[in-house]
């Protein structure tokens, strides 16, 4: 179903054929996100993202859209900690006209000063608008805690000072050095032939940088007790996060706290959502969250609440984890969220976006394609006391993290509460 081919300069071409379907999903993936950024250039990935969409030398920027929309496509990006992407999706037999509108943004774009000076003022609302968010607010918090005075811990979008001390001359010389084709993939997924993938890409990949491929600094871990963020706002609720430091994408622990974090907070059926809202009415929204980065990772809890609650809600939250810690799942419960992970896999198989982002995170992040009939496959070995032992390892109260938006003055008793869980 995969296929890759590497090119002579270091460039991959990856596809995912899916004769069944008539449309196709491509995606131009660099492996280089936040996490490459010094404290100077803090948000600059996110800040090049954008630009390449303000117009290159072939295209303005209504142009770029236009040759998309107008075939009945959708054209995006996204930026993350390890990764950036452009991508793309359209009828099939549109796959040469979408791959030169997203090779034309990658390789040509102009970066007119005009279009810098806009696009910050614009990131700078972006910037604002999601910290007037009390969800995201707490997350950017919940990282500075996590990975203090490191990449991981800085904000993708940078801040309001970092774009300011960003020239043309700077963001062009980010791009040189650190978009390259040993760090770059086309992906297509869909109604796509790789011979047709191929032959396609070879037209563009000597614009490719053949530069060294970047690397990043270690995330460093000096953490010996819980700690504790207190952002004191007036809002309606208390918005909590509290952060689990675990493993990499590496680690063979992550199966298990995969399937942890299906047990704990990730669906209706969930610990966390029965006990605290099901149960007791303490919450709205409570969920849990897994990441793995190339050497570190953690999990994410998260919920909005009655600041009366909190207390409560801190205590029954940490009994589950404890109680995760002690005693391993029953046959029954394993059994579920074996199959509600692995069912979210192969539901995400049949959409072309989801299989094109399946092979973009996993060329980044492994420089292969792990098949998602091997990722079952170990999903379906991990065991009850696998996933007790590998909560007994990380739900520790040295790997705790809690960060708070919230109406509170003081965040006094909150760490006592965080040591209860060994």
């Amino acid at each position: 179903m995969y296929r890759i081919t590497k090119l002579e300069n270091g460039l991959s071409v990856c596809t995912a054929q899916m004769p069944h379907v008539r449309s196709v999903s491509i995606g131009i993936w660099v492996a280089v996100g936040s996490r490459y950024e010094n404290a100077r250039l803090n948000g600059a990935c996110h800040f090049i993202e954008h630009l390449l969409f303000k117009g290159t030398k072939k295209r303005s920027a209504r142009e770029i859209s236009q040759a998309v929309e107008g075939i009945g496509g959708y054209l995006n990006a996204f930026t993350s900690e390890e990764a950036t992407c452009f991508h793309a999706r359209a009828r099939s037999d549109r796959f040469d006209e979408l791959l030169d509108v997203l090779m034309d943004m990658v390789l040509r774009s102009r970066f007119a000063p005009t279009d810098i000076a806009k696009e910050r003022e614009v990131i700078k609302e972006e910037i604002a608008m999601y910290l007037d968010e009390p969800q995201h607010r707490v997350q950017e918090l919940l990282n500075t805690l996590l990975w203090p005075g490191q990449p991981l811990g800085r904000p993708i979008t940078g801040t309001g000072s970092t774009l300011d001390g960003m020239g043309r001359s700077a963001l062009l010389e980010y791009l040189r050095q650190n978009y390259v084709a040993e760090n770059s993939f086309i992906v297509a997924a869909g109604n796509v032939r790789h011979t047709q993938a191929l032959q396609a890409a070879k037209k563009f990949a000597r614009h490719f940088s053949r530069a060294r491929r970047p690397s990043f600094n270690s995330a460093r871990n000096d953490q010996k007790a819980p700690r504790v963020c207190l952002f004191s706002k007036q809002t309606e609720q208390t918005q909590i996060a509290l952060g689990i430091r675990t493993c990499s994408r590496h680690d063979p622990r992550r199966y298990a706290l995969r399937l942890a974090n299906a047990i704990l907070g990730e669906n209706m059926s969930s610990r966390l959502f029965q006990v605290i809202r099901e149960d007791r009415g303490l919450a709205y929204s409570i969920y849990s969250s897994p990441s793995f980065f190339a050497d570190t990772g953690d999990l994410v809890i998260s919920a909005g609440l009655d600041t009366d609650n909190l207390s409560k809600v801190l205590r029954l939250v940490v009994r589950e984890l404890k109680r995760l810690a002690q005693t391993p799942p029953d046959r029954a419960e394993l059994r579920r969220a074996q199959d509600y992970v692995i069912g979210q896999i192969e539901l995400g198989q049949e959409s072309t976006e989801n299989q094109m982002n399946w092979v973009g995170e996993q060329m980044a992040g492994y420089g292969r394609v792990v098949p998602a009939a091997a990722v079952k496959r170990q999903l379906n070995r991990v065991s009850a006391m696998d996933i007790r032992n590998a909560a007994r390892m990380f739900f520790r109260p040295e790997h705790l993290n809690l960060a708070l938006v919230s109406p509170l003055k003081s965040d006094r008793g909150l760490l006592g509460l965080l040591e209860k869980v060994s």
